[in-house]
């Protein structure tokens, strides 16, 4: 018997392999991308190679948002819709975004802009699409006003009769995927605006509450800022804002 050590195939030797290997993922079907997806794709490429991002993440304690929506609930009854933890989140940006107007800004065009209006976009995600319809005016509406108007966008969204005006204005974005199960994630920024939050799932987490351990329902979120426009300090400030805000949400219901 031989001790001598087998000699690794050839280029040559392994060609005729690797054309064997041909088709085995099995039929390859190839699509044009709709217009609204090729936009979609140039944009967000184009967000991620200009735009100077960081983030911030944090995890934001729901126990009054969940204890809120339960006391909500049982007041209404007969099924009257209660507005949803995506609902209060938009609300809590709107009015941290009023306080906090660097964050409600864009970079463009090397000159920082801040708007007037504050108009939240919300990510929903239409058959073979993604949208973003804006709710004008959000920190002027009604929690309730705000639970509606997002509801009647998204359903808009979904049965793809959104109108561009609908899609418009808008000065900072929630993309919230908790409700799939997702616990934290990021996001690439609706340029050319400041920021993004990113919104995980509202689950009970184990914590540090009062010198001691405890099951509360928390909320991971992501922050993602145009550094260019906003810095390090002030995003964090914004975030803590939005923070108490969601820590104290009968405020919001005012």
């Amino acid at each position: 018997m031989s001790d001598a050590v087998p000699a690794l195939p050839s280029a040559d030797a392994v060609a005729p392999v690797a054309a064997a290997a041909t088709g085995v993922k099995g039929a390859t079907t190839t699509t044009e991308p709709t217009r609204a997806q090729q936009v979609i794709a140039r944009r967000v490429a184009e967000t991620k190679a200009t735009v100077p991002e960081f983030t911030l993440q944090g995890e934001i304690d729901m126990e009054a948002v969940v204890a809120f929506r339960t006391e909500r609930r049982a007041a209404t009854g007969d099924g009257a819709p209660v507005p949803t933890v995506n609902d209060i989140v938009v609300k809590a940006c709107a009015l941290a975004l009023r306080e906090h107007p660097q964050a409600n800004g864009a970079y463009r065009d090397a000159q920082f802009q801040r708007h007037e209006r504050v108009n939240v976009g919300i990510v929903v995600a239409a058959p073979g699409n993604l949208v973003i319809p804006v709710v004008l005016d959000a920190d002027a509406r009604s929690l309730d006003e705000i639970a509606a108007t997002t509801r009647t966008l998204a359903e808009r969204a979904r049965a793809g009769t959104i109108t561009p005006p609908e899609l418009s204005g808008g000065t900072f974005t929630v993309s919230n995927l908790g409700m799939h199960g997702v616990d934290a994630f990021t996001a690439i920024i609706t340029s050319p605006q400041a920021a993004l939050l990113a919104v995980g799932r509202v689950a009970r987490r184990p914590v540090n509450h009062e010198e001691e351990l405890a099951l509360r329902f928390t909320m991971p979120v992501t922050l993602v800022c145009d550094h260019r426009i906003l810095y390090g300090v002030d995003a964090a400030a914004f975030l803590d804002r939005i923070r108490a805000l969601l820590q104290d949400p009968a405020a919001l219901a005012a």
